[in-house]
């Protein structure tokens, strides 16, 4: 395994603690490979571009005419804490933050951690700016257990408003005025703040075959599928990115799955290659998405809790994700072509199904491909303590998630 590839994806981790951050990190590895960013898509676009909008980015290579489309989707949000607008809280000595639950937050996992504060703010021009402090700014206190005896047999029971509310001081402090300094901008008409562990990312187990960091779920997805597009030669066909937000809450935003930036850049090229709306039909009925997720791997502490067939194992390579009820797109076609990629290339793969009695979540693969009509596969790294703070993987499995993006795109 390079040492250099794990270094990169570790350094992607702890600069990216919310969606905004993803897309400036892809967007500058973007340029560094010869990317230009395109501001307006009624001009010709060129052969290698990017079009950014908040905390989404759609990417792509072009082909030729003739050739179909590779498209590879992820997602770039994560469930956190967000503080609301109007945040500050005094009381009982303690200046504390208000904010909303993102997602299916586990909740239990951000209690007693030192957290960071990032987002972005708005000024008075309507310009947008990053911002982020890696330091220990606020903390969520469990009850002590003198006054919880009962938590040994009963387990924790926490209220999503009353007892994730995170104290940052014991003065009266002012976020606004602190949000105003650290960005540097003196007239914050908005802004966005997530909170975040400020635990770096980091190789886990006395061998290092793990992966340790907050937001793995989607971000080392994130992570392959910008690496993969970058080192991709050229082609035929035309290669596409889309990093979506909002996929925790259900894709439906003007960034998320549901919304229409993918779809545009798609229609923007076929106008580009002079595809009339038939030719266009054909090439969509050609092409692939391939749409990355992280899986769950099954726990050595619950195996009662994963279909056995079907249980991805850590380091054994991507998991292909199956569910007849739609809650993923992958087909019996689609699993058959991604199997013979990654045959043909030595690439490990897995396959994921969950047990009848344990629904599985969903992703932006049936979304994409409602919205397309273009067929679409489910893949994921396999993960354990999904959607905790910190969540772990196999060092292995995002260098083979990108092997099989880097494949996909070249098939």
């Amino acid at each position: 395994m390079p040492e250099s590839t794990i270094s990169s994806l570790l350094n992607w981790l702890d600069q990216c603690p919310t969606p905004f951050h993803v897309v400036h990190t892809a967007a500058t590895s973007l340029d560094t490979s010869g990317f230009t960013s395109v501001q307006n898509l009624g001009n010709e676009i060129p052969t290698l571009g990017y079009i950014t909008h908040d905390g989404c980015i759609v990417a792509w290579r072009l082909g030729t005419p003739k050739g179909a489309l590779r498209i590879i989707g992820a997602h770039t949000d994560s469930p956190n804490l967000r503080v609301l607008p109007q945040p500050d809280m005094h009381q009982l000595g303690w200046s504390q933050l208000a904010i909303e639950i993102y997602g299916g937050v586990l909740l239990n996992s951000w209690l007693d951690r030192d957290l960071g504060i990032a987002g972005r703010v708005i000024d008075s021009n309507g310009h947008s700016h990053l911002y982020s402090v890696h330091q220990a700014l606020a903390r969520i206190p469990q009850l002590a257990i003198h006054l919880d005896r009962e938590i040994g047999d009963k387990g924790l029971h926490l209220d999503r408003h009353q007892h994730m509310t995170p104290v940052w001081g014991s003065t009266k402090l002012s976020f606004s005025e602190w949000v105003k300094n650290v960005s540097g901008v003196e007239h914050v008409a908005a802004f966005d703040a997530h909170l975040f562990d400020i635990t770096h990312a980091t190789l886990l187990g006395a061998d290092q075959s793990l992966i340790a960091s907050g937001r793995l779920d989607n971000q080392a997805s994130c992570w392959s599928a910008i690496e993969a597009l970058r080192n991709a030669p050229d082609s035929e066909h035309t290669s596409i990115l889309v990093l979506n937000d909002h996929e925790e809450v259900g894709s439906n935003s003007a960034t998320g799955a549901a919304g229409p930036m993918l779809s545009t850049v798609v229609s923007c090229i076929a106008t580009q290659h002079g595809l009339r709306e038939g030719q266009q039909f054909d090439r969509l009925a050609s092409s692939w998405c391939l749409s990355a997720d992280n899986a769950h791997a099954i726990n050595p502490n619950y195996p009662e809790r994963h279909e056995p067939r079907h249980a991805p194992l850590i380091n054994h390579g991507p998991a292909v994700k199956v569910n007849g009820n739609q809650r993923y797109a992958t087909s019996a076609r689609g699993l058959a072509h991604i199997r013979s990629i990654a045959q043909s290339n030595n690439i490990p793969l897995q396959t994921f199904a969950s047990r009848n009695n344990v629904p599985c979540g969903s992703t932006i693969g049936p979304i994409t491909a409602t919205q397309l009509g273009i067929e679409a596969i489910d893949v994921g790294i396999p993960q354990l303590s999904m959607h905790s703070s910190r969540e772990m993987c196999g060092v292995n499995d995002p260098i083979h998630m990108m092997s099989l993006m880097s494949a996909f795109l070249q098939r």
